[in-house]
């Protein structure tokens, strides 16, 4: 894997290295040492899926609550989403700032989301799917978000979601001083 650093510290893209042949290619998707090399590190407990039926679609912004922060490495399967990471912890020079890169399933880039980051992505293409590696389980009790058009944030999505849950659409205004990550 070639790992590129981000603007925002601890965010890093992940790209394939395929190794091609006449059948197509092979890569490795995940290595704990190629990540640990780089100071990163992934306690893999858990794997999830994202499908999204439509372009359009809108999921996030979303952490937990201390204690139950996560890391995450984000990559699409298939399709294509505009992928966004906000640095919401407290204290941190780059708060409030953000991160957006295209993830497709045809260059096979990947997102590694430390925690301590918001996360959320709008899909560019129908019937697209997302796959996560999960640092620590889903605990609903520490589940947070922010709206996707937080003025905090002022992020430049490049058209505004069809789809989105009433969950997503019912987050308050970000507030600094509460709600962050450690």
């Amino acid at each position: 894997m070639k790992f590129r650093r981000m603007e925002l510290p601890d965010v890093w893209l992940l790209e394939l290295e395929p190794h091609h042949d006449d059948r197509g290619w092979f890569a490795r998707e995940f290595c704990a040492a190629e990540l640990a090399a780089h100071g990163l590190e992934l306690p893999l407990v858990q794997c999830n899926l994202s499908y999204n039926r439509h372009r359009g679609t809108l999921r996030g912004l979303h952490w937990q609550a201390p204690p139950f922060e996560e890391t995450k490495i984000v990559r699409v399967l298939t399709g294509a989403v505009l992928d966004v990471v906000v640095d919401i912890r407290p204290g941190s020079p780059t708060r409030g700032r953000f991160v957006m890169v295209r993830l497709d399933a045809d260059r096979g880039q990947a997102l590694y989301v430390p925690r301590g980051f918001a996360h959320g992505f709008l899909t560019l293409e129908d019937h697209t799917l997302v796959f996560y590696h999960m640092s620590a389980m889903y605990h609903p009790e520490a589940a947070r978000g922010a709206r996707w058009d937080d003025p905090a944030f002022g992020i430049p999505w490049p058209e505004t979601p069809r789809h989105i849950s009433a969950q997503d659409r019912s987050y308050p205004p970000f507030d600094p001083g509460q709600g962050g990550a450690t």
